[in-house]
């Protein structure tokens, strides 16, 4: 049988009824978090083409995007060709070639491209092929530049309450979801948390700047607690996705722990996996908030997830550090560091979102957003305790109990709320975002859309979590 022959076509797909593809999956397929009920009596969607915002499943029927695959496709569904000649075109120049001492075109260039967008005097790119792989490497970097400044002491980490850096040893031994990492442990060794900047719950009538002043004050007594010279960074993302859209308080946060990274001699770490590449109107969400870190994580936006790609964006001192140490190098590697098919991916992505002033779209279109999610939240205020977020990511807290700031389980739980009536209305309606429970018990629903969206798309957003919300709470009762 030739290739031609044994490789499926997705248009055919999407009109046969049924492929069987579903089947198929549940059989041999070991699918991403996904809940056992899936792979047996819960229904399985087969996803087969995409279209600006929307996704089609293979029996023909529209779902609006609301989570950009992951938090991550930029562009949304409608440029894969445009994509895709640049990678046709480095499949037959240069199908493969590794970036160990030495390099090809689409790494080279990407990588000073990069520079260029990046914040300040981070101009030195490490690649690798998704973000807890990035992250790993964060971690590997940041402890090989303090050992070599003879700080070898230094190698301790401080992370986040709820906070997700991936599902790597390392990059799991950051993450403050104990749900996520508890069963797995001991992990890495030295990793501490510090509080998340969530005001939904914090004490009655405090401000912004006093929640920042609690924060850094927590904040600098862990550091001295832990004896300063023992921590080699601080990672924190510039909007913390788990636990729903995070922001900072205040300016004077990022600004603060800044300072603190200063005066200890830490290194500062923006895990920028989900806040890279304009989703929050800025080419960085560092930049964004208007704080410098030592080191940016990058990955998913970098090429819209249309290949697989990620990396660490330092400074010249980190690095030329590094390689003037005793080891001569950043003593790291992947075998798929700087794949020419995904840097020339990466690259076209990139030359596509200047060109269509995607990272403008979104700071024009985010107050936008933000008043038409607002209205959906005031509409169904009996459910939604907090709405927040920034850009083009956005959360709804949902409660039953408004006092208290939490779900009750009568009449309902949130595990049932959200079992047997909120995923299912969103599907009814044809809307795709995230829904969870969080480490307090609350039904978060995140949207993240892709940041191609227009007004247009937005109402439609907007009706459709309306539709849901309304679906979801007659049916359960509330």
């Amino acid at each position: 049988m030739t290739l031609q022959q044994d490789t499926i076509d997705l248009a055919d797909v999407a009109v046969a009824a049924p492929s069987g593809l579903a089947e198929i999956a549940k059989r041999h397929l070991v699918m991403n978090f996904t809940p056992a009920s899936k792979y047996r009596d819960d229904e399985l969607p087969v996803f087969v083409r995409g279209e600006h915002c929307s996704v089609f499943d293979e029996n023909g029927r529209r779902f609006f995007d609301g989570l950009a695959g992951l938090f991550c496709v930029q562009l949304g569904y409608t440029h894969g060709a445009e994509v895709g000649d640049a990678v046709r075109e480095q499949l037959a120049a240069l199908p493969y070639q590794t970036t160990w001492s030495v390099t090809h075109p689409p790494a080279a260039l990407l990588a000073q491209k990069i520079a260029q967008l990046a914040p300040g005097d981070l101009n030195r790119v490490f690649f690798a092929s998704g973000g807890g792989e990035s992250n790993e490497a964060a971690i590997k970097l940041a402890r090989q530049y303090q050992q070599t400044i003879g700080q070898g002491s230094r190698h301790k980490f401080i992370a986040r309450r709820v906070a997700y850096h991936g599902t790597s040893f390392g990059a799991m031994s950051l993450n403050g979801m104990t749900a996520v990492r508890s069963m797995f442990e001991p992990l890495m060794s030295g990793v501490r948390h510090t509080h998340n900047t969530k005001r939904y719950r914090r004490p009655e009538g405090e401000t912004p700047e006093q929640t920042t002043a609690f924060l850094l004050g927590e904040l600098e007594s862990l550091i001295v607690q832990e004896g300063p010279d023992t921590i080699a960074a601080i990672i924190m993302e510039p909007l913390q996705n788990a636990g729903g859209s995070l922001t900072p308080p205040t300016p004077e946060y990022f600004a603060g722990v800044r300072a603190l990274c200063d005066t200890y001699g830490i290194l500062m770490i923006a895990d920028e996996v989900i806040t890279g590449f304009g989703r929050l109107g800025s080419w960085f969400g560092s930049q964004h908030y208007g704080f410098q870190p030592d080191m940016i994580v990058f990955a998913k936006g970098i090429a819209s997830a249309y290949m697989p790609l990620g990396g660490v964006i330092a400074s010249d001192r980190i690095i030329e550090t590094v390689l003037d140490g005793p080891v001569g190098m950043f003593n790291h590697a992947l075998t798929y560091g700087g794949h020419p098919v995904a840097c020339a991916a990466a690259l076209k992505n990139l030359e596509i979102m200047e060109r269509e002033g995607v990272v403008e779209n979104v700071a024009e279109l985010s107050p936008y957003l933000e008043q038409q999610l607002a209205a959906v939240a005031q509409k169904h205020a009996g459910i939604v305790g907090d709405f927040r977020g920034d850009g083009f990511h956005r959360s709804f807290e949902l409660v039953t109990d408004h006092a208290a700031k939490r779900w009750q389980a009568e009449p309902i739980s949130a595990g049932d709320f959200v079992g047997e009536h909120l995923s299912p209305a969103l599907a009814e309606v044809g809307l795709i975002c995230r829904v969870a429970i969080d480490a307090e018990g609350n039904p978060l629903v995140q949207v993240s859309p892709p940041l191609v969206m227009t007004r247009a798309d937005i109402d439609e957003l907007a009706d459709l979590l309306d539709r849901a919300f309304t679906i979801a709470t007659e049916r359960a009762g509330l």
